[in-house]
């Protein structure tokens, strides 16, 4: 039962990144990254929705047989609030090793269009055949 449940919350590690990123897979990777931010959202509401819950079974006074449910929803609030940030995080350590960030120094070339519709606008400027 408790390697079924490790196996839940880890990822697989059999693809092996040996191209380089293009633009397609880089979108790619934001929208996953904004995928995984949204999951980790919906279980933080669905964890507050418990806690809601699992309190205001706790504060019935006509139901006492009710409050099990109460402790019973605080604790699964707990539980989901727990495998929603720990898949957040391992999602992330798995894209990292994947796909590594790209650190761009300062003064290096982008290659923007913009750099380049700069250095040939001041070019045209400094020429003598434009005066």
């Amino acid at each position: 039962m408790a390697a079924k449940l490790s196996n839940l919350m880890r990822f697989t590690t059999e693809y092996r990144n040996t191209e380089e990123i293009i633009l397609r897979d880089h979108l790619a990777m934001e929208r996953t990254k904004l995928a995984n931010e949204r999951t980790l959202l919906s279980y933080m509401r669905t964890s507050l929705y418990l806690v809601l819950g699992g309190l205001a079974f706790l504060g019935m006074r006509d139901f006492e047989d009710g409050r099990v449910f109460g402790y019973i929803a605080l604790a699964l609030s707990a539980l989901t609030a727990t495998v929603g940030i720990v898949r957040f995080f391992q999602l992330k350590r798995h894209l990292k090793t994947l796909y590594p960030p790209i650190v761009i120094a300062a003064g290096q070339a982008t290659g923007n269009r913009t750099d380049e519709a700069f250095t040939t606008s001041n070019e045209h400027e400094k020429s003598p055949e434009s005066h």
